[in-house]
């Protein structure tokens, strides 16, 4: 997936020399808490953030200089080195980013012109349709042998079951001989699957059934 997929197109922008009202005003009315900021030629120059606002703002005990606060321009607050992606980056990819800079939100660039905003909510939204977590189903987790193939032999006896699977997720088990399948498949009742999966030999980590329920 890609972040044109995803990423809001009708963004949202002000001009550096707009007031930190306007910027505030604008955060409120369209229920967001990031806006990216354009000179007078749309290039983009910053971003501004409710946090930017919060941290330069004075004290609320000082009424005549929050009000002078307020009619500065976005600029003399707005964050200036601001880290962009591309349209045909991968979602995975700027996930990553995001983590790494520690930052809520990414303008999107081409030919350096602002096509889009992708937000920390927008990714989490999409990583929870991606792992089907949005629908109902059954979630099934296994420990396998670390070793290639393991996910088609496992997936074979929910075929067999003629059960649909949903979503799968690999990961590392403390163990580094071992991984952790974890499938969300289309059925409530997993009771013969789970019995096919230990009759395989299997280590099912969930659900765990206790032995008078097998």
């Amino acid at each position: 997936m890609i972040v044109k997929q995803i990423m809001k197109q009708n963004v949202v922008a002000l001009n550096s020399n707009d007031t930190i009202r306007l910027a505030l005003n604008t955060m409120k009315v369209n229920k967001i808490r990031h806006i990216p900021i354009l000179s007078d030629s749309a290039k983009l120059v910053g971003i501004i953030t409710e946090r930017d606002v919060k941290d330069a703002s004075p004290s609320i005990f000082q009424l005549e200089l929050k009000e002078d606060f307020l009619n500065k321009p976005i600029n003399t607050v707005m964050t200036q080195n601001v880290v962009t992606g591309h349209p045909l980056d991968f979602v995975e990819e700027v996930a990553a980013v995001l983590m790494e800079h520690k930052i809520g939100c990414l303008p999107i660039l081409q030919n350096d012109k602002l096509v889009g905003m992708l937000t920390e909510t927008d990714l989490l939204h999409t990583f929870v349709k991606l792992t089907g977590g949005d629908q109902p189903a059954s979630h099934i987790e296994i420990k396998v042998p670390n070793k290639a193939g393991m996910l088609a032999e496992v997936s074979s006896i929910f075929r067999h079951r003629n059960v649909n699977i949903s979503s799968v997720l690999v990961y590392p088990d403390t163990d580094p001989t071992f991984k952790i399948l974890v499938f969300r498949v289309q059925t409530i009742n997993v009771t013969m699957i789970i019995n096919d999966l230990k009759d395989e030999g299997y280590e099912i980590l969930w659900p765990n059934f206790p032995e008078s329920l097998e």
